[in-house]
């Protein structure tokens, strides 16, 4: 075969790989949302599980999975971003930061098991947080924090230089060059960093079985003193998420209808990562395109 030819099947097979994805994709997204699409009504959304009967909804459980996001990631982002403009701006090329950025990429491959073991020990019995919302968005912060530096530092590196120096020599600091410069025009990697950490956040189960519980007091959203034990802003109470929600029910099986409950709660899961997911791209290109001018 020529060059030209050997081109073509190439291309045909990096196209037909990337179709076999979309494919296999598609398939799983489409047998989760029509198995559960038949248990998916209003009073299913907004109910309160219950544990002995049919009928029980999953209302709190996506409250305190979109809340636990919002703990976590206001930790996780952050922290990860300092870390990342300190690893790309100011950290110098030696045996520490080559220490660091192992350290890291070795936490990044941490079983998250291993996570809620560490959490258990650390913030919930010697911490004394308890089986609380605020031990799972610290144990999250502990799987999500080296993910996003590695990604904040891998997205700020590919910032030109030029950028860099064209500000330095205008007359602003490091700092403003950082602010003003750097972060915008990488605005739209770090957005996908924080999509993909959030993502992981609303699928850990694992972590939080051992962190955040698997109950939730009832919860009365009347009540805005956080400190209430009904309070559904209490971060120091139990809050069992959606993922969480769906082991529990296909573990304990103590309802008749579990198969209802599992299959409308993970479709409801799945169908909440998707529109979390394409929302937060939409607003990372209105973002970059309003930073950038066009």
């Amino acid at each position: 075969m020529n060059v030209r030819t050997k081109d073509k099947v190439a291309t045909c097979m990096f196209w037909l790989g990337a179709g076999c994805v979309v494919v296999l994709l598609a398939a799983l997204l489409g047998y989760i949302v029509i198995r559960g699409f038949h248990a998916i009504d209003l009073a299913f959304l907004l109910g309160e599980p219950e544990t002995r009967r049919a009928g029980g909804g999953i209302g709190p459980n996506i409250f305190n999975s979109f809340y636990l996001l919002f703990l976590s990631m206001a930790l996780t982002v952050p922290l990860g971003l300092l870390g990342g403009i300190y690893l790309t701006e100011y950290a110098r090329q030696n045996a520490f930061t080559n220490f660091i950025r192992l350290s890291i990429e070795t936490l990044t491959s941490l079983p998250s098991i291993v996570v809620g073991l560490f959490g258990l020990l650390i913030f919930v019995s010697m911490f004394g947080l308890g089986y609380s919302l605020a031990a799972g968005a610290l144990a999250l912060t502990v799987i999500n924090l080296p993910l996003m530096v590695r990604l904040a530092e891998e997205t700020l590196r590919t910032v030109p230089d030029d950028l860099r120096e064209g500000s330095l020599a205008l007359g602003a600091t490091k700092w403003q060059t950082i602010c003003r410069v750097v972060l915008p025009c990488a605005i739209p990697g770090l957005i996908t960093g924080i999509i993909i950490a959030a993502g992981r956040v609303f699928g850990e189960a694992a972590a939080l079985l051992y962190t955040a519980g698997m109950t939730t007091p009832h919860l009365n959203f009347g009540q805005w003193n956080i400190f209430h034990p009904t309070s559904p802003w209490n971060p120091f109470r139990p809050g069992e998420t959606l993922a969480v929600h769906i082991w529990k029910v296909n573990s304990e099986a103590l309802i008749p209808d579990i198969t209802r409950v599992a299959d409308g709660s993970a479709a409801v899961l799945m169908l909440v990562v998707l529109g979390f997911n394409l929302l937060a791209r939409w607003l990372a290109r209105r973002l970059g395109r309003r930073l950038a001018g066009s």
